[in-house]
């Protein structure tokens, strides 16, 4: 990725999206010619030059002070999320991209296996689907019996056509996994494993290149989501997402839902269902005959 490419764009794209109106500007009597903030505007609501503020966006200014970055925020209007990703590009050092596979430790297996009447699952980097339980598994899809590359939210949102089916807002839903795919290309410019699956969703996903262009970002907290279920219908959930303590880079997902609604009691014949059947056990091998008695 490259950052200074990046850093024009997003703050094009985020100047592009605010009006004068909303930045609280009096019409000055120019002809505008594109909707959003000239480069001057931007600068004057920041309190730095225009000279200034032209080299950043060009990507050629160093690394601003945190005071600069935090005026560039509040004239933009960034969010949380857009405030990060602006920090990303603009001072943080380019990290240079994981060499290691993640791992789940044993705790978090036996945690997400004692939320047994709720979907819960564990995300790494890229969106990568590490861990999860059984109703993660049915209700979402099963990433176990897919092989360790394909485990894969954005992969799973964006170019499985069940995805389509199950997934209820599937637009929605997609273009936020999106937004965070960028808000960690933000973090990680060099993760070889990430520019390989944005190419793939480049060339496999219709929607993905105009979602991904936009520069949106997102670091997902908690929402609503729905879900289709062949089996059971339409599933209704309240979702939190957490950081694993001690590993930044694993995000705890659990799909809550309301005690006694009609959501539960659809899970709950689901986990009825799908429970594993108890092994009967054999029956105990008929004896055989006697072997000959020895005498001494």
């Amino acid at each position: 990725m490259d950052r200074s490419h990046e850093i024009a764009d997003f703050l094009r794209t985020r100047r592009a999206g605010l009006t004068p109106d909303r930045a609280g500007l009096p019409d000055d009597g120019r002809t505008r010619r594109v909707p959003g903030l000239r480069r001057d505007e931007v600068a004057r609501l920041a309190g730095v030059s225009t000279e200034y503020y032209t080299r950043l966006e060009q990507g050629r200014a160093g690394n601003p002070s945190p005071e600069v970055l935090e005026a560039l925020a509040r004239a933009l209007h960034l969010d949380e999320s857009e405030r990060e990703h602006l920090t990303d590009l603009l001072s943080r050092p380019a990290r240079r991209g994981p060499s290691s596979p993640q791992r789940v430790r044993p705790g978090l297996h036996l945690m997400l296996g004692t939320l047994d009447h709720v979907p819960a699952f564990i995300l790494g980097r890229r969106t990568d689907v590490l861990a999860g339980n059984r109703l993660a598994r049915e209700v979402l899809t099963d990433f176990d019996a897919l092989p360790a590359p394909r485990r894969n939210l954005a992969r799973y949102y964006l170019l499985d056509p069940e995805a389509r089916e199950r997934v209820g807002d599937w637009e929605r839903i997609a273009a936020e996994t999106v937004a965070i795919l960028r808000l960690e290309a933000g973090r990680h410019p060099h993760d070889r494993q990430l520019a390989d699956l944005v190419g793939e969703l480049t060339i496999k996903s219709r929607e993905f290149t105009g979602w991904w262009n936009d520069h949106r970002v997102l670091r997902r907290t908690h929402g609503a989501k729905r879900y289709h279920h062949p089996l059971v219908g339409d599933l209704h959930f309240s979702y939190e997402s957490f950081q694993v303590p001690g590993d930044s880079e694993q995000t705890l997902c659990v799909y809550n839902v309301e005690p006694g609604s009609e959501t539960a009691r659809s899970l709950q014949l689901l986990v009825n269902w799908t429970a594993p059947q108890p092994r009967t056990p054999s029956p105990p091998e008929p004896a055989g005959p006697p072997g000959p008695t020895s005498r001494t």
